[in-house]
């Protein structure tokens, strides 16, 4: 008879702990996504991967999982934990918020993906209509983990393509719900059963339990928190969150429905309550290692040799999955208002499968809904779809850049029929922040100015606001003839690149000899150069800072401001003597 061991699963708790020990920290150095990584070391060290060689080379048992029953709970529990993260993040307002894109854009781009995705499922693969609507729901869904963790680590998440992204992420986390109940009701019927009945009566046998569940838990889980917060014991609390989770799952599962489904309750019944931050702050440092978790045990049931044995079935798999869903929501997108280009990257960024596929799968698989077989190379799929995630967002992002940046030129182009009536005004090259000040004070002072700035995002903003400035370089002979520079009181060089504006002076005093030409320059040394090119006036911005701070200082010590005054002039006028003088080095 074989000893039990006093704990059992110690050995894969200790590998995983080890992995994830070096993985996370050495991801984030080497600004790796976490949901890759992870899913690449499960399918390395997992029973496909290095595990097949246990049974040749023992001693690399005690380094790898070469068994899928031996990590069996830990996946169980990674699920729990991702659900319950995720229904943490949704709530009732913020839903409410984001209305349109969550309810409109979202439950279109869910029904329309499933609705393609499942015929080609049907008419490519020959599945049965049931495995057809399974998989089709399923593969509609994106990676949260995936595509938020790349917002944010571009800091989009609060541009409107990642508040459309991040909406219709929340109502695919909100469509599983009903994707796990038709999963269990299409699993338990009979050959002749009507499968539209029987679908909608689990549904509303389920909508049932869900009211009941989160009617019950938000009249005991709330009064609970709420007692027990006086203490302030974060043991207590941590308690609490975990005696939720698993007590609705347990609630969930004794009424027929999925565990999973009742940690994503547990997250909603908190998400309402004003503990909500409080349990992210006390999930927060368990957060990476739980979603690690769960990746990884999900990397162990992907079979690397699968690309091998069917390398053409899984890239023709993976183009359409993308092209599909890729299409659907860059046209949703562009009818929610985002310009093409960043429709288009909104496209490629959602358009790989989700982690909630291997979920649903496994369910599938086990209610008998799907082949194991198929199972298995849909998750592969999937798994090969979130590899090329940061790649395809890679892709789109330069699309939706390149197609911006044209949009802006082209409209900031358009904005130069007013040239034509600049005449006899101030010009200023260059509408950064001294540019900006500048005009700040001709305008105070009723001096009229047109401006000319490189960066079309600026100007067209600025140009919206009822400012002059125009697109263009102001170092352009013809340009310049467009606003008759000739006629100028003043011509002012703000840009503060030092050879833009030692090129733009030499340009602009070859075809306009006698504009009074006034520049900004970096130091003395290119103070000097500029002089010797033809500006009029150079104010190096280390002098004036350096006059100023002395002037401050003086009138502390308490010297007259006028004394001061004139010692700073002074200073000022043998600098621009010393500019002006034959071999003389500043």
């Amino acid at each position: 008879m074989q000893e039990q061991h006093p704990f059992p699963f110690l050995r894969e708790i200790l590998l995983f702990l080890s992995l994830a020990g070096i993985l996370i920290p050495l991801l984030q150095r080497l600004r790796i996504n976490q949901v890759l990584g992870f899913l690449a070391v499960g399918a390395l060290f997992g029973p496909f991967g290095l595990g097949r060689l246990a049974q040749d080379l023992p001693w690399l048992a005690w380094f790898t999982f070469p068994n899928n029953e031996d990590v069996a709970m830990l996946a169980e529990l990674g699920v729990l934990f991702l659900m319950f993260m995720i229904g943490l993040e949704l709530s009732a307002a913020r839903l409410w918020a984001m209305r349109r894109w969550v309810f409109g854009a979202g439950t279109s781009q869910v029904l329309l993906c499933a609705l393609l995705l499942g015929g080609a499922v049907f008419l490519l693969l020959g599945q049965r209509i049931e495995t057809s609507l399974v998989l089709g729901l399923v593969l509609s869904l994106s990676s949260t983990a995936v595509v938020m963790q790349l917002l944010s680590e571009r800091q989009t998440t609060g541009t409107p393509l990642g508040q459309a992204a991040f909406a219709v992420l929340m109502l695919q986390d909100l469509a599983v719900v009903p994707i796990l109940i038709l999963i269990g009701a299409l699993g338990g019927h009979a050959p002749g059963d009507s499968v539209t009945v029987l679908a909608l009566l689990a549904m509303g046998k389920a909508a049932v339990a869900i009211a009941l569940i989160y009617l019950i838990g938000g009249r005991v889980v709330h009064p609970l928190f709420r007692a027990f917060a006086r203490h302030r014991q974060p043991d207590v609390f941590m308690a609490l969150i975990l005696l939720s989770t698993f007590g609705i799952a347990g609630l969930s599962s004794m009424a027929g429905l999925s565990m999973a489904l009742g940690a994503l309750i547990a997250g909603l019944l908190l998400a309402e309550t004003e503990f909500k931050h409080e349990v992210e702050l006390m999930v927060e440092p368990f957060k990476g290692l739980l979603m690690g978790l769960f990746f990884m045990t999900v990397g162990m049931n992907m079979d690397p040799l699968q690309i091998v044995h069917a390398p053409l079935w899984l890239a023709c798999a993976v183009l359409i999955l993308v092209l599909i869903k890729a299409g659907v929501i860059a046209s949703l997108m562009r009818i929610g208002g985002l310009p093409w280009g960043r429709a288009l990257e909104g496209g490629l960024l959602l358009g790989q499968g989700g982690e909630f596929a291997f979920i649903v799968i496994g369910y599938a698989v086990s209610s008998r809904l799907l082949d194991a077989s198929l199972g298995g190379r849909v998750m592969l799929a999937v798994g090969l779809s979130l590899f090329l995630t940061p790649l395809l967002a890679r892709i789109g992002r330069t699309i939706g850049e390149r197609a911006e940046s044209q949009a802006r030129e082209l409209e900031a182009r358009h904005m130069e029929g007013g040239l034509e009536e600049a005449r006899g005004r101030v010009v200023i090259a260059g509408f950064g922040r001294v540019g900006q000040q500048l005009a700040k004070l001709l305008a105070s002072q009723h001096i009229p100015y047109v401006a000319f700035e490189n960066d079309a995002k600026l100007v067209s903003k600025l140009h919206a606001e009822g400012i002059p400035v125009y697109f263009g370089n102001a170092a352009r002979p013809e340009l310049l003839r467009r606003v008759h520079a000739d006629e100028a009181p003043a011509i002012v060089l703000t840009m503060d690149h030092p050879s833009s504006a030692l090129q733009a002076v030499r340009g602009i005093r070859r075809e306009f000899p006698h504009a009074r030409l006034f520049a900004r320059s970096r130091d003395e040394r290119h103070a000097r150069a500029l002089k010797l090119a033809g500006a009029s006036v150079v104010v190096p911005e280390t002098l004036e800072a350096s006059l100023q701070l002395s002037a401050f200082v003086l009138e502390a010590m308490g010297l007259d401001e006028r004394v001061v005054d004139g010692i700073v002039d002074r200073e000022r006028d043998q600098f621009a003597q010393a500019l002006t003088a034959p071999g003389s080095a500043v």
